[in-house]
């Protein structure tokens, strides 16, 4: 039915019966005040009626149209049913701000979902994770947008709205492109996140070159940039004890510190030191472990455990020290005795 037929009134028989004596023009009351006869006041009271309520329909239709046409159409949901999207494109990270902020003045900003493709009854998320990750904290419901969304069309708008709001580090974006290019051809992939073709194979060769165990105890760096991400793969690709690196960068000492912090500690680790003369030198395990630092002279031998980096190895030492005395006594008197 189209909108003019909203206002139509239904007529299945005429409004007032046509007599031979009736004029053809209808008769116009002396005041707008008259009193109407019954039935003629019934009937002005269904079209009046009609008339509005017709108007009402097409009024909030025009204004459905208008909305689903810009977009605007936004609707609650239970945060219980929505779904991440199905191809992650941040790491964990701090959301204590935005906690703070839309628990003062609630969600600003819709999140965009479509009707989840396998499930029915749910929602899947294409941008605005953290937003989601917050209200469900704060207890409450999520404002959405629903569109028909594709695959393809949903990392589209996903990438392409964190592109907009900056909120994706350099490293978030490699690995997000790296996991569209499991399903997705490149043309995506460059839609997705506005890069050109070299670019895009910069930032594949990074997160290819760098172990996942390792990104992740780094964490999303901000303010860390391709350039950085480069030289890092690069010191990587030329360690003798890549597990060694990984391990340190997961290690205790550095998981005190802040995630850009993390990645300057881990550059350094991995930068080739300079041999200076009566510099101390690093014992470390066969499998490449960083054991402690020694520094051995004519008058002494000293050696130096970094208790942060293993604390529990520098209990070990201390504790078997004393044994390991005795044993060493043990063999040189036999030695000595033969």
């Amino acid at each position: 039915m189209s909108r003019k037929d909203i206002l139509r009134v239904p007529q299945s028989k005429p409004l007032v019966e046509p007599t031979a004596t009736r004029p053809v023009r209808a008769k116009v009351l002396p005041m707008l005040n008259a009193e109407l006869p019954p039935a003629a006041s019934r009937l002005t009271h269904q079209v009046g009626t009609a008339l509005a309520e017709g108007k009402a329909r097409f009024e909030r239709a025009e204004e459905i149209e208008r909305r689903l046409a810009e977009g605007q159409a936004v609707v609650e949901l239970d945060t219980d049913e929505i779904d991440p999207s199905f191809v992650q494109d941040r790491m964990d990270g701090d959301i204590d701000g935005l906690l703070m902020s839309m628990r003062e003045q609630g969600q600003q900003v819709p999140i965009l979902v479509r009707p989840h493709p396998e499930r029915t009854g749910r929602y899947q998320i294409a941008f605005g994770h953290r937003r989601l990750k917050a209200l469900k904290e704060l207890g409450l419901k999520a404002k959405v947008i629903v569109r028909q969304l594709t695959d393809a069309q949903l990392v589209i708008a996903q990438g392409q709205e964190n592109n907009e709001r900056q909120d994706l580090t350099f490293i978030e974006k490699a690995r997000f492109a790296a996991r569209l290019k499991e399903k997705f051809a490149r043309d995506v992939i460059i839609a997705s996140l506005s890069v050109d073709k070299g670019d895009l194979s910069k930032m594949l060769a990074i997160v290819d070159a760098l172990p996942a165990a390792l990104i992740d105890a780094i964490g999303s760096a901000p303010g860390v940039g391709r350039p950085r991400w480069l030289e890092l793969s690069n010191l990587f690709e030329n360690c003798p004890a890549p597990q060694a690196a990984v391990e340190y960068a997961a290690s205790d000492q550095l998981k005190t510190l802040g995630s850009e912090d993390r990645f300057k500690a881990v550059v350094s680790y991995l930068k080739p030191r300079r041999a200076v003369k009566g510099a101390p030198l690093v014992l470390s395990s066969p499998s490449g472990v960083r054991l402690a630092e020694m520094k051995n002279t004519k008058s002494k031998l000293e050696i130096t455990v970094d208790k942060k980096l293993s604390p529990s190895f520098a209990a070990f030492i201390l504790e078997r020290l004393p044994m390991l005395y005795e044993e060493h006594m043990a063999d040189d008197q036999r030695v000595n005795g033969e």
